[in-house]
């Protein structure tokens, strides 16, 4: 057994290292503290009156999506964890150091990480926890910039594939509470938020996490697992602690130890979203009908109003509802569905030389989703010491502003007959639908509705020129040969508005610049 002080070696990081005595044993190849002796106590999930029997025709009688949400429309979650230690391209971070030449936006992790940390036979993913130290995290100060960017709801991605939980688990010792920042991170955000009347979602996405491949394999298309097993590596670890980081177990204990990680958060948190990540769809459908007959039960037991999202098909249509990543609709559905979508054009946790998408882009291709009966789930990325950077920062405020002007065109407002119109170009979505990253103007007219039909909102996704004359048509489409339109303002400055109709169109004349928005101009059109 060797000791080992790991230490970065660029100076990026070496402020990170300062004031840390990390002295963790390591034997070759495998690596563990000896404190995994006894990693977790015992954990029986709550039992529940059961409303909701884990079939897929008993949990469709749930509700697919509470009224609240429909209403919020906006939320926010992030990516952080041990990964945002090395703030490397991407959070996938633990995965690509562990391969030799990974493709596209894997490149060149390993040769970082080895440059930077040393051998990753001997720096494995877990000694970064130690100097994950979130000693920034102010867990009230998060919660009211969220509640000050327009956020109706918010919460943490509770545990990505990487392995580590971000809440004070029993069932996962490699968690916030016991090491790291030692810290209830989950627990300390989502009390406060509650003292803001938000409500709170928590992400997870460690389906993944289990392996289902060994040495010799090939992956194929679509990877099954997100650590390799590698007999020279800390993957292939048999130490009771770090086998539940790096997920080496077999697949049906691997199922039960998933199964538990989601309702330990469930009874410990009463989130009212639990949101998964793609790849659900390799638990076996009976432990994802338990986990949801779990959620649902919980709910019921505790009169409080949920939903389950998931991703593709991972589970039933008339079970979860449907998010889409980094995307949106083309159409306009019929039922409620969310996006999850980042500030930032690269990465989903804080890395360097992160860039992050203008104001007025991210804004008005949230305004495309609400229109078409979607809700937005937002992505920051703190930095692994708890700071949130001005950049995310300045947008956060610039969303909030925006939203505190013009949020009654969104809040609490249902889809138009139709969502709207325009010259933009749509680009197809990497995971469906279109793309998060839609250049709109002026020309490209949303819309949205009061819930007692008596106004319809008209977003032109740009500013037009004072003076122009702008057409604006279908604000009367569904409506009957009474209905016709008493009166339309400017939202957010001086409501004068000169306008006419004829033949159902909406002629407009330009406000002044001082009264249109840069992002979007929104009129308010009330129906008589």
């Amino acid at each position: 057994m060797t000791l080992l002080r790991p230490t970065p070696r660029h100076p990026f990081h070496a402020a990170i290292a300062i004031g840390f005595a990390l002295t963790i044993f390591v034997s070759v190849p495998f690596a563990s503290p000896s404190s995994a002796e006894n990693p977790t106590s015992e954990f029986t999930p709550k039992d529940y009156p059961q409303e909701y029997s884990p079939t897929w025709d008993s949990l469709s009688q749930h509700p697919i999506a509470p009224k609240w949400l429909d209403d919020a429309k906006l939320g926010i979650y992030f990516h952080w964890g041990p990964y945002s230690v090395p703030a490397f391209k991407t959070e996938w971070y633990p995965r690509w150091i562990h391969m030799s030449n990974p493709k596209k936006w894997g490149a060149g992790s390993q040769e970082y990480h080895e440059a930077n940390y040393g051998p990753i036979e001997k720096f494995g993913y877990h000694h970064f926890i130690p100097m994950f130290t979130a000693e920034h995290f102010d867990p009230a100060e998060w919660a009211e910039l969220f509640d000050s960017a327009g956020a109706r709801f918010a919460g943490p991605v509770a545990q990505h594939h990487d392995g580590f939980s971000m809440w004070d688990s029993q069932v996962n010792p490699n968690n916030a509470k016991a090491e790291g920042p030692q810290r209830d991170i989950t627990g300390e955000l989502l009390a406060e938020l509650r003292k803001r009347d938000m409500k709170t979602i928590t992400t997870f996405h460690h389906s993944f996490t289990g392996q289902r491949q060994r040495d010799g394999q090939p992956e194929g298309e679509r990877p099954l697992s997100y650590y390799r097993y590698d007999k020279d590596l800390f993957t292939s670890t048999d130490d009771p602690k770090l086998r539940k980081l790096y997920g080496n177990m077999p697949e049906g204990e691997f199922n039960e130890y998933w199964l538990s990680l989601v309702q330990e958060v469930v009874d410990k948190y009463s989130p009212d979203l639990i949101w998964f990540d793609s790849w659900l769809d390799v638990i076996p459908e009976d432990y994802r009908q338990r986990m949801a007959a779990h959620h649902f039960n919980a709910a019921a037991a505790r009169n409080q109003n949920v939903a389950l999202i998931a991703k593709q098909e991972d589970m039933p249509n008339d079970v979860r509802l449907l998010d889409i990543e980094q995307g949106g609709m083309k159409e306009m559905p019929e039922r409620l569905w969310m996006t999850d979508i980042t500030l930032s054009t690269n990465g989903w946790c804080f890395v360097q030389n992160q860039r992050y998408k203008p104001l007025d882009l991210l804004v008005r291709n949230m305004i495309d989703v609400w229109s078409k009966r979607g809700v937005v789930l937002l992505n920051i990325s703190p930095k692994s010491d708890g700071v949130i950077i001005d950049e995310q920062r300045t947008l956060l405020k610039g969303l909030g502003d925006w939203m505190k002007m013009y949020g009654e065109a969104v809040y609490n407002t249902r889809p138009h007959t139709i969502y709207g119109y325009g010259e933009a170009a749509i680009r197809d979505g990497s995971h469906g639908g279109q793309a998060a990253t839609i250049k709109y103007s002026a020309k490209d007219i949303r819309f949205t509705r009061s819930q007692d039909g008596k106004t319809i909102y008209a977003f032109l996704l740009g500013q037009p020129k004072p003076g122009d004359k702008i057409a604006i048509q279908h604000l009367l489409d569904g409506s009957n040969s009474d209905v016709s339109i008493a009166d339309v303002t400017v939202l957010g400055g001086n409501p004068k508005c000169e306008w006419t109709v004829q033949d159902g169109v909406l002629n407009l004349v330009a406000p002044p610049a001082t009264d249109a928005n840069k992002i979007a101009t929104v009129f308010k059109v009330q129906l008589q």
